[in-house]
């Protein structure tokens, strides 16, 4: 596969991919045309309305349904009594299944988490159905409750038992390197529980028509949840239909089956109506997956010179009692650094609460602070700058496997961000830096994500009138992949973008995986590549055939530029008569990509709905960055301010400067809020902070300054196509960044998140 250019001049709409370009669905989101999926309006719509347990742990002794039941409009209300046996087991998507959370609400008495689903109440109106389902009484037996790290009852296992294809890392002998080391640094860093909030909520809407089901619903997975809720409810996947328009926010969140989506289904098919839920904030916090606590006991040790001779790596997360999914990150810290002795250990706490699960950046963002922070404490140890401490210790090899990076700019992207931050300003000595009342201080920290890539397919039409129509099942979360596919389909079709057709997000399109793992960009733009090739390829064969217009020049010299197919001595004719010459309507093909390397059954496993991205081969292919900050810290008030962010970010081939600047700002700014603002808190085993009132996120009062920089960063062994993905890239260090700063203000080195003006004081 050569990739999306035509070769030759840049005439008509040819060197598109590159060049800043909008968002062509953006006048539809900010005008209010776009349609989400509660958006969606049918003949008999009815509303559902949610009941959640009150207790962590127990089960349920009896309902009190008589004032609900009594309520105006109500149409049915659901419980476990209605619904058990009704719903399928189906395990976790990575664990081989389709769900989030292979626990079933309404599938028994059984209480697992404080904000289970216990009941669903169906009314006429959305307000109708709330209003009943606050009239639910239900009465518990309660049992004791594990919310946490060190509580009793709480059951510590390693990961490589719950998950099968985890393995800790161990080479070299890192004790001994401790033991001879020069400088040490032995710490422990925490990070909290966080959660998703996006503006659009976890919603749903489920209508029958006779046996065949389908559902709206934002998902960034729509193939899972087709086959994932039919085998919950038993039908043939070809009569399930999973439609997710554009995605007010996911970052990890809507993430494949939800547990809501086949009661809703059920009490649609009972009612003989369709069925739409759309939860209140609070509920979301525990019908959807979050980021859980992490704690990370870091022993990194260094000769004189600053060279790292030993790295362990110990990690604690939280997960639920009842999938073994645990996101494990100490493979990306042990190969960052060049080291000779590394181990990991990787643990999971198993507790009382709702499954977690991915959130942008799901592991680089919890143990690259850890690393981070480590290693800044290191330089401040050994009284180096923290920049020349991470290039002593850079390296060309993977110190795990020995395998190649397939590119290394991470020096590149400190040396650019230091110039645009003002780096060379940085007094050494933590404390010294003032402005007025304020202390000033300023911190890096590194950002990597191994790229990922996955088999992906697509419908690619050309029409006779010069247009062309990218058809796939993927998903737009409001990364601009629609863009994308517009701007590729341009380049590579010679077509006008604005002549681009993008149709996505629906289960009877060609499929496509998850959006996830930064892979939506490598995956489906290979594909179009490999869809614009076959397009090209054909339209030339049949045009430098025996009687036709351009026969006898050689069908590899042709190209399609301006509306026109143009042979290598200037002959050509125009578009409409080349697709006129195969079908007068249009000419299109089905391209199925797949990544090299890739198992055999991937377009099956792909079909199937299972997950299937991949990071192999003979090197490692790695997306860089460097995260810098300026932080103020009130000498007498300790209230905390960052006055700059800057990043500099090498990605491969960036094909729209725009929205990649775009998504880098934005997870700039999340990182931000990592570092001083969010925090789930615990009240037992409940959250006690579940709405934008109290969890805090960052708003436009918390961000001054944030710049994002492009650092070329060729890289042809990374895909086709030199792309990496770079949606969770912009998000990984800035906790670091900003906690290394704060130390530099305040000589306080601050190793739990967030940190809070209670820190300071």
């Amino acid at each position: 596969m050569k990739g999306l250019t035509n070769g030759g001049t840049n005439e008509g709409s040819d060197g598109v991919l590159g060049r800043p370009q909008a968002r062509i669905e953006g006048r539809a989101k900010v005008t209010g045309t776009a349609i989400y999926a509660s958006d969606r309006r049918a003949d008999g719509l009815a509303h559902a309305a949610l009941v959640t347990s009150t207790i962590a742990r127990g089960r349920i002794r009896a309902f009190d349904l008589a004032a609900a039941e009594a309520a105006p409009d109500v149409l049915g209300i659901f419980t476990h009594r209605d619904f058990a046996g009704a719903i399928a087991p189906v395990p976790h998507l990575m664990a081989g299944g389709y769900a989030n959370s292979s626990h079933r609400p309404l599938g028994s008495d059984r209480v697992a988490y404080a904000g289970q689903i216990v009941a669903l109440v169906v009314g006429r109106t959305p307000e109708a159905a709330a209003r009943a389902a606050a009239l639910v009484r239900v009465r518990y037996a309660l049992e004791p409750a594990a919310a946490t790290f060190d509580d009793p009852g709480a059951e510590t296992v390693r990961l490589a038992d719950l998950k099968a294809h985890h393995e800790d890392i161990a080479t070299g002998d890192p004790d001994a390197a401790w033991a001879a080391a020069a400088a040490r640094v032995e710490a422990r860093y925490a990070t909290p529980i966080q959660h998703h909030n996006p503006i659009e909520l976890f919603t749903t809407c489920c209508a029958w028509d006779g046996d065949r089901l389908t559902v709206y619903e934002p998902s960034r997975f729509i193939g899972a949840v087709r086959h994932g809720l039919a085998a919950q409810l038993g039908l043939d996947p070809d009569k399930v239909r999973v439609v997710s328009g554009p995605i007010g926010g996911h970052f990890g969140s809507k993430f494949a089956l939800s547990q809501y989506t086949a009661p809703v289904a059920l009490a649609a098919r009972r009612l003989g109506r369709p069925v739409s839920l759309v939860p209140t904030r609070r509920q979301c916090f525990t019908i959807a997956n979050y980021r859980p606590e992490t704690r990370h006991d870091i022993r990194l040790c260094a000769d004189r010179d600053g060279r790292f001779t030993g790295l362990v790596h110990a990690a604690e997360v939280v997960t639920s009692r009842f999938d073994p999914f645990a996101m494990e990150g100490a493979d990306v810290t042990a190969s960052l650094y060049a080291c000779p002795a590394i181990r990991t250990e990787e643990r999971a706490v198993r507790v009382d609460r709702n499954t977690p699960g991915p959130m942008r950046a799901p592991p680089e963002v919890p143990y690259l602070f850890a690393l981070e922070s480590a290693v800044d404490e290191m330089a401040a140890q050994l009284g180096l700058d923290p920049i020349d401490l991470r290039r002593r210790n850079d390296t060309a090899r993977d110190p795990v496997s020995g395998k190649p990076f397939s590119s290394r700019p991470l020096m590149a992207c400190f040396d650019a961000g230091a110039a645009a931050f003002g780096w060379a300003r940085r007094a050494p000595r933590p404390g010294s830096m003032r402005e007025g009342a304020w202390r000033v201080g300023l911190g890096c920290a590194a950002s990597v994500r191994p790229v990922k890539i996955a088999a992906a397919t697509l419908r690619l039409r050309l029409s006779a009138d010069g247009g062309a129509e990218v058809a796939c099942a993927h998903h737009e979360i409001g990364n601009g992949i629609t863009t994308l596919l517009a701007m590729g389909a341009a380049e590579g079709l010679g077509v006008p973008v604005e002549r681009v057709r993008v149709e996505l997000g629906d289960t009877a399109l060609p499929a496509a995986g998850l959006s996830g793992g930064s892979s939506t960009t490598t995956s489906l733009m290979s594909a179009l590549a490999l869809g614009c090739e076959q397009l090209r390829a054909r339209l030339a064969r049949e045009a430098t055939a025996p009687g036709r217009p351009l026969a006898g020049r050689d069908p590899a010299g042709l190209r399609l530029t301006g509306g026109r197919l143009v042979a290598a001595d200037g002959s050509g004719l125009p578009l409409a008569e080349a697709v006129a010459g195969i079908d007068g309507a249009g000419v299109e093909t089905l391209a199925a990509f797949v990544p090299p390397g890739s198992a055999p059954d991937a377009l099956e496993v792909l079909r199937a709905g299972h997950i299937g991205l991949s990071t192999g081969g003979d090197a490692l292919k790695w997306a860089f960055g460097a995260q810098f900050a300026e932080v103020h810290v009130h000498a007498e008030t300790g209230e905390i301010r960052v006055a700059r962010l800057t990043g500099a970010f090498a990605a491969g081939r960036i094909l729209n400067p725009l929205t990649a600047r775009s998504q880098l700002l934005g997870g700039m700014i999340w990182g931000l809020g990592s570092a001083l603002l969010e925090e789930t808190v615990l009240d037992g085993a409940a959250y006690r902070n579940p709405d934008l009132a109290e969890y805090l996120v960052p708003t436009a009062m918390d961000v001054d300054a944030v710049e994002a920089l492009l650092v070329p960063d060729p890289d042809e062994a990374v895909n086709p196509l030199g792309v990496k993905g770079l949606g969770e890239l912009g998000v990984i260090g800035v906790n670091a960044a900003i906690a290394n700063a704060v130390h530099h203000a305040t000589g306080r080195r601050i190793r739990a998140l967030p940190i809070r003006i209670e820190a300071m004081l």
